[in-house]
């Protein structure tokens, strides 16, 4: 079989487009775009100076995401794979280092990825004596597996973008959080869809409790409107993070209850209005990391059309402006204020535990 030289992976649908800018860079390069039909990915042939080149491309072509060179290839099959990569392992592989298979299937086999995984890292442990790690490994064996032919390459661990790597987890803090949220009241239709997009954003951040908190006497329609699109809204971002998350996510629970009377209800609990009228949130980092540290719940009052009466300023213990100079829509005002808090007390985490 013909062995490419460098494998590179685009965003879907991207291919043609990288393999066009890579023959304009190189002219005498050979590519391949979606071998198989294998969309996202691009094969290299004819490459001179590989080092050189795959820099070259990755420093040039945005559309190229990730780019290896080629080392070693094999069929698809996991003993002989395993072969292949014992080879190539020599001298970046020892009992001093830690590393770990990562195999990309595509085509039907009699074996999964992860059998390829196993078989290889037990071949490779065998001989090296080197620990695996699968969270941050020094050495990364990459096996593309595509239909009957398996190219393998090695890289650093540090290659690979790690999404949560030294960060502090907040949503242990979110969770301390019930929003007091003035209902959208307008045309029915208009409720409905400002009540989704408040649905989905509270539930983003996965906070304890959602409140709908309407003042006096209001029609009934587009009040009903704007929980049923609230519920809707939590429901179908509940339901992407339940497939998605490693973890098992928490369901906002959402209720109702008169704006003053819920006020009256938790005076002895933190109360903070969002308006512009208050101090920008910066100022008042010391306070909000505080009573993240010393309360088990905080309550986080957002206006809708009208905005939070006056009255309830004097009860608050803060008014907060998160956006000076910025007039925030109803559903913008809650998650913006979200965002705000937790990128405020980020820092602060470590000494609030």
């Amino acid at each position: 079989m013909m062995i490419p030289c460098i494998i590179a992976k685009t965003p879907l649908g991207m291919e043609k487009t990288a393999a066009a800018r890579i023959k304009e860079i190189k002219p005498y390069i050979k590519v391949e775009p979606s071998p198989k039909g294998y969309q996202g990915l691009l094969l290299v042939y004819d490459c001179k100076k590989k080092d050189m080149e795959i820099e070259e491309f990755s420093r040039e072509i945005p559309e190229i995401e990730r780019a290896y060179i080629v080392q070693a290839a094999a069929p698809a099959d996991p003993g002989k794979i395993a072969e292949a990569a014992v080879k190539i392992i020599q001298g970046k592989i020892d009992e001093n280092k830690c590393f770990a298979v990562k195999t990309v299937r595509r085509g039907k086999h009699a074996f999964t990825s992860i059998d390829v995984n196993a078989v290889v890292g037990a071949v490779i442990k065998e001989r090296t004596g080197a620990c695996v790690n699968l969270t941050k490994p020094d050495i990364i064996v990459g096996i593309e597996i595509i239909e009957e032919n398996a190219y393998i390459t090695t890289y650093p661990g540090s290659f690979v973008y790690r999404k949560y790597e030294d960060k502090k987890m907040l949503y242990s803090y979110t969770r301390k959080i019930s929003v007091i949220q003035m209902p959208y009241l307008a045309e029915p239709s208009v409720s409905y869809k400002m009540g989704v997009r408040v649905g989905r954003e509270v539930q983003n951040f996965e906070i304890k409790e959602l409140i709908i908190a309407p003042i006096g006497l209001i029609d009934g329609l587009p009040l009903a409107k704007f929980i049923e699109g609230v519920e809707e809204g939590i429901e179908s971002r509940y339901k992407i993070q339940k497939k998605s998350y490693s973890r098992i996510p928490h369901r906002v629970r959402v209720k109702m209850q008169d704006l003053y009377q819920v006020v009256r209800s938790r005076r002895d609990e933190p109360l903070i209005v969002l308006e512009p009228e208050g101090n920008y949130i910066t100022h008042e980092k010391a306070y909000i990391c505080k009573i993240f540290s010393n309360s088990k719940r905080i309550n986080i009052l957002a206006g809708s059309r009208e905005g939070i009466p006056i009255g309830i300023y004097r009860i608050a213990n803060r008014v907060l402006d998160i956006a000076p100079g910025i007039t925030l829509s109803t559903e913008f005002a809650v998650v913006s204020g979200l965002i705000a808090i937790m990128t405020t007390i980020y820092d602060w985490v470590e000494d609030i535990e």
